[in-house]
């Protein structure tokens, strides 16, 4: 009879030998908590004009529908970064990279 390996220690297993899909996990979580912070700092309606959509470098870029969002990130961007970081629990993002 053989054993079963249950999947998410295989994931972990996975995980640990395979450097960039680590990285690219935390990048997605990442863009995750973006967006839970962007709509609790402008509210559901707002938000959805603001799409995070990757980390590089840790520099977050944001697909911005007008130019008033772009401008509500740009006057607060500091308090931004700081939630996105608190919520991650460790220093992931040092600035935002706007696309209006």
């Amino acid at each position: 009879m053989s054993s079963f390996t249950p999947l998410g220690d295989t994931l972990h297993e996975k995980m640990d030998t395979n450097r960039p899909m680590k990285r690219q996990l935390e990048a997605s979580h990442v863009v995750e908590v973006a967006q839970e912070v962007f709509t609790e700092f402008f509210g559901s309606d707002l938000s959805k004009e603001a799409k995070p959509l990757f980390v590089k470098n840790r520099t977050l870029t944001v697909s911005c529908g007008s130019s008033t969002v772009a401008q509500e990130i740009r006057t607060n961007q500091l308090q931004i970064v700081q939630k996105i970081n608190d919520k991650l629990g460790k220093n992931e993002v040092d600035r935002i990279r706007y696309l209006a």
